[in-house]
């Protein structure tokens, strides 16, 4: 196809849109496969070891076929931008959120984290000077008048006030940390490639998540029910290695912004799966609030046309 044909560039949009909901429905799953495994008595630090376990040879490949591909090798300042997507990311959001949905239902875990497109978009505005539409506005206003329709359910139903506190403060934690990655890998990606970013920072977390384990628990730990590992292996399959390597390619096509805020989707389909695998209530305010998300991202996906 001729390099001025217009195809690619009409396509492109709706192709980085369609990974980003595809992210959000991977990272979505998420949250059901730990709170099953955690039916089975394994801890936070075991399952998120054995996670990144699986994950990691699918992003030593992956980081092999980025490099074989690179013009260039990485140096010294690559390395360490890499370190620190993969310290906050994949690393530290992951273990703050895997702890966190220890104390609070799957559907609640997904709402709180919903909070990082504002943080990535506001951000994103104020030290990258990415301006902030009119439009985004609408659309963050949309979903986060849902978000609080479908916490104040919650919140409600909830009998242990100290958990729910205790849990949300863990996620948002888990947010902030994801917001900063999302930021910086919008930089990143754009210099080294969406292969190498997402390998090697993932490998980066892989190794964080399995030297944590080994400091904090015993060989033994490792010892778990069958089930633990295969929700760990579908988990490192389709809720992290696919979702991972879909959201840096959205980035790369359409920006950091819009790929957050296509994860407003992510409450919606957890609170969906949190119903059916998990037996978690869903009331007519997380209905109402689960259509003014799916509005608001309709909003912002109509904005990038």
């Amino acid at each position: 196809m001729s390099p001025a044909s217009p195809v690619p560039s009409e396509r492109l949009p709706l192709a980085g849109l369609a990974l980003g909901v595809l992210a959000a429905v991977g990272f979505s799953f998420k949250a059901i496969l730990v709170k099953l495994a955690y039916r089975h008595g394994v801890d936070a630090e075991t399952l998120l070891a054995l996670r990144m376990l699986f994950s990691l040879p699918f992003f030593l490949f992956m980081g092999w076929q980025g490099s074989r591909r690179a013009m260039a090798p990485l140096g010294w300042r690559d390395w360490r931008a890499l370190f620190l997507l993969g310290l906050s990311g994949y690393y530290l959001a992951s273990y703050l959120d895997f702890l966190g949905l220890g104390y609070i239902t799957a559907g609640l875990e997904r709402l709180i984290l919903f909070a990082y497109p504002s943080i990535v978009v506001i951000l994103s505005a104020l030290f990258l000077g990415k301006p902030l539409t009119r439009r985004a506005v609408v659309a963050l206003v949309m979903c986060y008048l849902g978000v609080a329709f479908a916490v104040a359910h919650d919140l409600q139903l909830s009998g242990d006030t100290a958990e729910v506190v205790t849990g949300s403060a863990l996620v948002f934690g888990s947010a902030v940390a994801y917001a900063l990655y999302l930021m910086g890998n919008g930089q990143v990606v754009g210099r080294l490639g969406s292969a190498r970013v997402t390998a090697w920072a993932s490998t980066v977390a892989c190794a964080l998540s399995i030297g944590q384990f080994l400091l904090l628990r015993p060989l033994g730990a490792l010892e778990q029910p069958w089930q633990v590992y295969g929700l760990t292996l579908a988990m490192a399959a389709f809720s992290t290695v696919l979702p991972i390597w879909c959201v840096s390619e959205a980035i790369r096509r359409i920006g950091a912004g819009p790929v957050a805020l296509t994860g407003s989707l992510g409450p919606v389909v957890t609170l969906g799966l949190g119903a059916v695998l998990l037996d978690e209530a869903v009331g007519l305010a997380q209905l109402a609030g689960g259509a003014m998300v799916i509005g608001g991202v309709l909003v912002m996906a109509r904005g990038k046309r």
